[in-house]
């Protein structure tokens, strides 16, 4: 394979940029990382990182920060290939893409068209224009909100934003769910006093485990030439949050529904729709799309679906192939660390019991951040924890 081009990670902070590293450097691909602060970015202490880069900040100085990608990439014989680890990140690159894919080789060619499928009212939008379902959405700035929510929706329904990111920094959790007139009018003042746009939508019934994923690479013309399909079991925040537990599952309803929207509105890259199985109808709704690199990555690459990897060979034309996982393997993705919050929400709601719990950490998985072949991040996260730790009891 040829790896003459390096690879540029933005965000070292969370195992999904460490996940990412780790899927190229073992393939000889030279991974340069990029973050704005040394401290708490375990992932820079993974073996497989060529170069260490810190700059500004992508948010604060946004302007900045590109201007510092533009001139490292302007050093390189050959052009980098760009990844960000999360949302804020697909964010940046979205609102430079015209400028930074000049220096830099990027799946998303069109500028704005990720930070629309993050923006939920814009993929709704988009999704029931190409025939998928989606729960049904109510807008806020209605005048009689309350009014259509009651008429049309009922309770419980849930307020959730149409950017996630500022959201879970404000409230430190994905939406609210609200169960009367007076938790709808909380949440809306909430929001509205945060200046956080947000929409009010049906919630589908079902407990964690009715969660599916479609996880898919799709090549420059828009094809999907890689996929496989999951079933979460254990979410953090529970009901509501990102996969702790998550098993492949084989669900060909999912590629039905999934790969025809995504070839349909011209995706290019990696791509996971997350979907919602009605407990009472068995029907698929979309949920929302998630434009980077999935955080159960590693999981993908052990069932070898290497999509980052994929990303680098056919922006550095090679050949990639096509492939598809149509059998179950069970194989799970684990998130101890909040897994261990998230289940005892669980327990403590009466939704599982330790028993259901502890079962599964006797089943086939793959961890997010521990590698004995890579073991200085898992160590580096550690002393993280312990510190954090520390200061609480200091600060008492």
């Amino acid at each position: 394979m040829e790896t003459k081009h390096k690879a540029v990670v933005l965000g070292n902070n969370y195992y999904i940029g460490l996940s990412i590293i780790r899927s190229l450097g073992k393939h000889g691909v030279p991974v340069a990382v990029v973050d704005y602060q040394e401290e708490g970015a375990y992932a820079r202490h993974s073996k497989y990182v060529t170069e260490k880069l810190i700059g500004p900040h992508y948010k604060k100085e946004a302007d900045k920060f590109k201007d510092f990608l533009i001139g490292y990439a302007k050093n390189q014989d050959h052009k980098p290939v760009l990844y960000p680890s999360a949302d804020p990140y697909v964010e940046f690159i979205d609102t430079y893409l015209d400028e930074l894919k000049e220096f830099y080789l990027i799946n998303q060619t069109e500028q704005g068209f990720w930070s629309d499928l993050i923006d939920k009212d814009k993929l709704y939008i988009l999704a029931q224009q190409h025939n998928v379902r989606v729960p049904k959405t109510i807008q806020v700035k209605q005048n009689d909100v309350v009014g259509e929510v009651e008429r049309d929706l009922g309770y419980p329904c849930i307020i959730k934003p149409s950017d996630s990111s500022t959201f879970v920094s404000t409230f430190r959790k994905k939406l609210f769910k609200v169960t009367n007139r007076g938790e709808l009018e909380e949440g809306l003042k909430k929001v509205k006093d945060a200046g956080i746009e947000v929409v009010v939508q049906q919630l589908v019934q079902g407990f964690d485990d009715h969660m599916y994923t479609f996880d898919a690479y799709l090549n420059q013309d828009s094809k999907v030439t890689h996929w496989v399909t999951a079933q979460k079991e254990r979410q953090y925040p529970i009901n509501f949050g990102a996969s702790v537990y998550i098993k492949q599952k084989f669900v060909p309803e999912l590629h039905e529904i999934g790969a025809p929207f995504l070839e349909a509105i011209g995706y290019k890259g990696f791509a996971e729709i997350e979907f919602k199985k009605d407990e009472k109808t068995g029907e698929y709704y979309l949920i929302e799309i998630n434009v980077r690199t999935t955080n159960f990555n590693q999981m993908l690459t052990e069932l070898g679906f290497n999509m980052p990897l994929l990303a680098y060979k056919e922006l550095t034309e090679q050949e990639i192939g096509q492939d598809s996982l149509k059998e179950t393997t069970d194989l799970a993705f684990h998130y101890m660390y909040e897994d261990l919050h998230a289940s005892r929400a669980y327990v403590k709601s009466g939704q599982l019991s330790w028993k259901n719990i502890l079962k599964t950490y006797t089943e086939k998985r793959v961890g997010s951040i521990w590698a004995r072949s890579d073991p200085k991040p898992g160590l580096y996260y550690v002393g993280g924890l312990a510190n954090k730790v520390k200061n609480k009891i200091v600060q008492r």
